[in-house]
């Protein structure tokens, strides 16, 4: 497989690795896109040492990310830190990619209900000074989607959109995804999150993307080629 402007897009990783490295190894992607959950037990550079030169690394994180803090310090402290796609446009091996890291949380915001704090720093504002952490937002919120997040996104253009959080059309989705999409004029979007690999085929000119969902420790390519099936039989918590 030709490296040229193949992107992976990686699904919940839960802590392991070694099927990202094996895949780099096999395929030599030009760039990989991890969707959240990554749950590192070590700085990511360190998870990711053998095929750091072989190709671009970059990530959104998932509401595991913020569950302890070593999960939140070895994503966001590690050196790859400035590859976090979340709230952003950036250019990923010459495709113009969006993402939206964490989840909906009722006490913030659950989309298509009203918003509760409209910002993090809404959130820090007003939500009193046992909910702040090392001196700003709560960890837990540090996952949190707030509508100031959507908004800021909303203002730019994508090729494809990647988010933690589904889409309408699955069963635990949101519409505010389906709508993040077309303001972004995205063609395509990936989601993490539920475990389960999709291809949403049928719901295609209803969202007015191609959008997906890739399984859990599943690989799929930008064309939604399933380069490494997920796993089956895990189900992710539905607590927020």
């Amino acid at each position: 497989m030709s490296s040229a402007k193949t992107i992976f897009f990686c699904g919940d990783t839960h802590g392991r690795f070694e099927h990202i490295v094996r895949a780099v190894r096999d395929h030599r992607p030009a760039a990989v896109v991890l969707l959240g959950d990554l749950q590192a037990q070590r700085p990511l550079e360190v998870e990711l040492a053998g095929i750091l030169e072989q190709t671009e690394i970059w990530f959104i994180h998932g509401n595991h990310d913020t569950d302890s803090e070593a999960h939140h310090d070895h994503l966001f402290g590690s050196s790859l830190a400035a590859h976090n796609l979340h709230g952003r446009v950036a250019l990923v091996a010459g495709v113009r990619i969006a993402g939206l890291g964490g989840v909906f949380r009722a006490r913030i915001w659950c989309p298509p209900g009203l918003e509760h704090f409209t910002s993090q720093e809404d959130f820090i504002r007003r939500g009193g000074k046992g909910n702040l952490w090392r001196g700003g937002l709560a960890l837990r919120h540090r996952s949190t989607i707030f509508a100031a997040d959507v908004e800021h996104l909303a203002h730019q253009r994508a090729e494809v959109l990647v988010t933690h959080e589904a889409p309408s059309c699955h069963p635990h989705g949101f519409a505010a995804i389906d709508e993040l999409a077309r303001r972004l004029r995205a063609g395509k979007s990936f989601h993490g999150h539920h475990h389960d690999s999709l291809d949403y085929s049928n719901d295609w000119a209803a969202l007015g993307v191609q959008a997906r969902g890739v399984g859990l420790r599943g690989i799929m390519d930008l064309h939604g080629q399933v380069i490494r099936a997920g796993e089956d039989g895990v189900r992710p918590e539905r607590g927020r």
